[in-house]
């Protein structure tokens, strides 16, 4: 977590040391949950090692993954955590995971305690922002061809670790579309 905070060159060790102190740690097992639906979200945390999905229930009352965590991010329900509402979504554990959190009071006073906090969550803010946007291009401009061939071009570790019912729920396509996709690229 220290060097993932050094490495924006915005946060002094200090700042960084005072973070540390406010964080706690948690582990969570496989299928445990960090926020289910209808809860409010009064915590962020760091995971340090394992993943989560995001996860919400369509109309018809299926899951549709939209997200997944994997170490050395920081994971929130942010909308929820923002608004102080209760979030649609579910973040689930997806193995054993290790995980820093801090409450969203202490953020609050750390925004209060210097400028450099601000700068450091308006840039974590704007890369989610960024990261969302590009997720709705490809879903909304691309075939699900494409789609797949992004996900392997650019986190190959999701097609070793995630279930296949979920990585197509992300694609936005069924499993037997997403086995005929593979089976084409393979070949």
């Amino acid at each position: 977590m220290r060097d993932y905070l050094k490495s924006f060159n915005i946060l002094t060790d200090r700042e960084i040391e005072s973070f540390e102190t406010l964080v706690s740690a948690r582990r969570l097992r496989k299928g445990d949950f960090f926020i289910r639906e209808g809860k409010i979200s009064r915590e962020v945390g760091f995971v340090a090692s394992g993943f989560f999905r995001s996860y919400y229930y369509n109309s018809n009352g299926e899951e549709v993954t939209y997200c997944f965590t994997f170490s050395n991010s920081f994971i929130a329900a942010y909308s929820s955590f923002l608004s102080q509402t209760k979030t649609s979504e579910n973040i689930q554990a997806l193995m054993d995971v290790e995980l820093y959190c801090i409450s969203r009071d202490e953020i609050l006073r750390l925004e209060q305690s210097s400028v450099n906090w601000l700068k450091l969550f308006k840039l974590l803010a704007e890369q989610e922002y960024i990261k969302m946007e590009k997720r709705i291009f490809l879903l909304q401009k691309e075939s699900a061809e494409k789609r797949y061939e992004d996900l392997l071009q650019n986190h190959p570790e999701f097609l070793q670790l995630i279930p296949l019912s979920y990585l197509s729920s992300y694609l936005g396509i069924t499993q037997r579309h997403l086995s005929r996709i593979r089976k084409a690229i393979t070949n």
